[in-house]
């Protein structure tokens, strides 16, 4: 009997293109650089450490909302902090459950100490039909094993 796991990485959904800038940024570099790079967040850090994520919310509630000035506001005033990271050898389930547990919808992935990329729930959604084509398939070709041990065809 032939089994099968399909098992999606962090690495296969992360963002590799990471966005970061120091905490001394000002809240409207931060704000022109998602713009122009079309990213929904930007990581901050502080000697080459993830210290902070800064979030369009985030713009919007700590900035604007609250009348602040975009050139003074420094992003180490507006960041949300910790930021929470994952391995990108990690199942993309066990990082939707880690966003679902910590109420967080973005991760840093930390490859041995080093910021490699960001895994989003979006990204993680995304593969939901790529992981049920590869069921739907295995279905097909008789290669799930029900639970009294014979094969299915279909769901």
């Amino acid at each position: 009997m032939v089994g099968i796991r399909a098992r999606i990485l962090v690495a296969d959904v992360m963002t590799r293109d990471l966005v970061t800038f120091s905490e001394t940024a000002t809240a409207k570099e931060v704000a022109t650089a998602m713009s122009g790079k079309s990213v929904g967040s930007v990581v901050i850090t502080k000697e080459g450490h993830p210290s902070g994520i800064i979030t369009e919310k985030d713009l919007v509630e700590r900035v604007i909302a609250r009348g602040r000035d975009p050139e003074s506001t420094l992003a180490r005033e507006i960041m949300s902090s910790p930021v929470s990271v994952i391995d990108p050898r990690a199942d993309a389930m066990e990082a939707a459950r880690k966003m679902a547990k910590l109420g967080i919808r973005r991760l840093v992935v930390v490859d041995k100490g080093m910021m490699v990329g960001i895994v989003t729930s979006r990204d993680i959604l995304s593969t939901a039909p790529e992981l049920m084509e590869v069921l739907a398939d295995a279905a097909k070709n008789r290669i799930i094993p029900s639970k009294r041990g014979e094969s299915l065809a279909g769901f």
